[in-house]
């Protein structure tokens, strides 16, 4: 039997990508390889993935299209191949021996011209580029790059964690893994009569699922409602989150280019900061963005006199779910650049942090990831294509700013193929109104930063990524609450199954200045 349809929540990413707006996600890896290594590490790499591709299934599939593009395609089996998959690139013979070069400079210059380079559809959905010609490490070691690329279509941040489980390794040497598999008879293509009984199908279940439910909704949305006006009248103001973005540089319509930069704080600093506070990692992640966006939008001479809001994923995948898919909605948080004050910038990150969290905590259960999809292809490609061709980012406000997205990763040294990782920054998707994305994933003892952007809206994303040191120094500055004072509580736990759960990085930090794309 044929894998299932693509759910609404995956095939809308391959609707609204364009050139302009690849829907990939990935990641820049810096690794470090073993003394006196010799070989070409492109083959180490395409030997790993060979060895554990049967259980990686979510690199084992292509799209197979419905007829027209009537609905949503469903994902077939594929043989990948990894000469094309994974691929080398050899920097400029100059790179490794210049004085300034920096080895993350470096990649970050690599990455933002292969970002924009969409994937092929016809393939798997997935491609490893490995970067050779990087300076050597402070130890005197070779280094290597490695910038990955799956669609968005296919993986969101935990399920890529998930596949980052299989691939890494906690020594040098590759551990063996139990392989199981798999007693599905291979599909490698679907006739038009079984594509077109399949979609009707699923758009039967669909309907009646909806219909089914939603009594349920329209109660849980009842409910919501009624809560949030109840905690405003009680509290006397607004958390701020339910509001148009101030107009910023990042909000217009994108081009083809990107620039990408990368930055990494200390995690056990951050985690003490937080606990300092009384408040939350993820709420920590959430300060350092909004310092950072408002001393740049000062040095530019263009911060708003109101908030900047921030678009943040928000996972609704159950605890210990695995599924190569997407399962989750956004949600909005004020993020306080009007404040001068980083500590009353810090309360109201905690209060609009607090707000969305018992707003999604209500309706986190109701968040569809899927539903009907005959025509849905047809009408999304079509809106967006109006939605850029007519630069409607550019006339009207936005709901958000920036996206800010925090995945939680291993918080231990892992090995590629051998190599010992030295960062691990995400690369994201940025799209029209939206030319900032800032990920954040824990990795070892630090917390990585990407930051991709749109090259026109933001050619000096570097400076921004600077920027999160002098945010990091505001943290540091601020005056822990007194010890005879209780220490206020991190934000509550909403109970199972509502509770929205938002995931969670110097001596001193360690940030580079260059550029770079759920």
């Amino acid at each position: 039997m044929p894998m299932p349809q693509l759910s609404g929540l995956d095939a809308t990413f391959l609707y609204l990508e364009k050139p302009e707006m690849p829907m990939h996600v990935g990641a820049m890896h810096l690794l470090e390889l073993p003394e006196g290594y010799r070989g070409r590490y492109v083959n180490d790499l395409r030997r790993l993935y060979a060895a554990r591709m049967p259980a990686l299934p979510a690199l084992r599939r292509r799209l197979w299209w419905m007829p027209l593009n009537l609905a949503n395609p469903v994902w077939v089996d594929a043989d990948p191949d990894l000469s094309y998959h994974i691929i080398e690139h050899k920097l400029p013979r100059r790179a490794a021996g210049t004085a300034q070069s920096d080895a993350r400079s470096l990649l970050e210059e690599k990455i933002s011209l292969l970002h924009p380079q969409l994937l092929d559809r016809s393939k798997p959905l997935w491609r490893m580029h490995v970067i050779e010609g990087l300076p050597r490490s402070t130890r005197g070691l070779k280094q290597v790059g490695v910038y990955s690329q799956l669609h968005h279509a296919a993986v969101d941040g935990q399920a890529a964690v998930a596949l980052g489980n299989v691939l890494y390794d906690l020594t040098p040497q590759p551990r063996e893994i139990a392989l199981h598999p798999s007693r599905r008879s291979k599909v490698y293509s679907i006739g038009m009569v079984e594509m077109l009984r399949g979609a009707l199908g699923s758009e039967v279940g669909q309907v009646a699922r909806l219909v089914r439910e939603l009594p349920a909704t329209l109660g849980t949305v009842a409910g919501a409602a009624k809560g949030a006006f109840t905690g405003k009248r009680l509290l006397g103001k607004s958390s701020g989150n339910i509001t148009l973005a101030p107009a910023t540089p990042m909000n217009v319509t994108v081009g083809i280019t990107r620039a990408f930069a990368s930055a990494s704080v200390p995690l056990p600093e951050l985690k003490a900061l937080a606990r300092a506070h009384g408040t939350t990692l993820n709420d920590m992640v959430l300060m350092l963005c909004a310092g950072a966006l408002r001393n740049y939008l000062l040095l530019h001479q263009k911060l708003p006199r109101k908030s900047l809001v921030a678009a943040v994923p928000i996972s609704l995948r159950p605890q210990g779910d695995t599924r190569p898919d997407n399962q989750a909605s956004m949600s909005l948080i004020s993020l306080g650049t009007h404040l001068a004050d980083p500590g009353k910038r810090l309360a109201h990150i905690r209060t609009a942090s607090s707000a969305m969290k018992t707003t999604m905590g209500r309706m986190k259960s109701i968040l569809p990831t899927d539903f009907p999809s005959i025509g849905i292809p047809w009408l999304i490609e079509a809106a967006t294509s109006l939605y850029g061709k007519a630069r409607v980012a550019d006339r009207l406000p936005q709901v958000a700013n920036v996206v800010i997205s925090n995945v939680p990763g291993p918080q231990v040294p892992l090995y590629l193929a051998g190599a010992r990782m030295l960062a691990n920054c995400p690369t994201s998707i940025v799209v029209h109104g939206l030319a900032l994305n800032i990920t954040v994933q824990s990795f070892d003892a630090h917390m990585d930063f990407g930051l991709m952007a749109d090259a026109a809206a933001l050619p000096d994303v570097k400076t921004l990524a600077g920027a999160l040191d002098a945010a990091l120094d505001e943290l540091r500055g601020l005056p822990s609450p007194p010890a005879t004072s209780p220490m206020p509580a991190a934000h509550p736990r909403i109970p199972a199954p509502a509770a929205a759960k938002v995931s969670r990085k110097r001596p001193a930090s360690r940030v580079n200045a260059t550029q770079k794309g759920v």
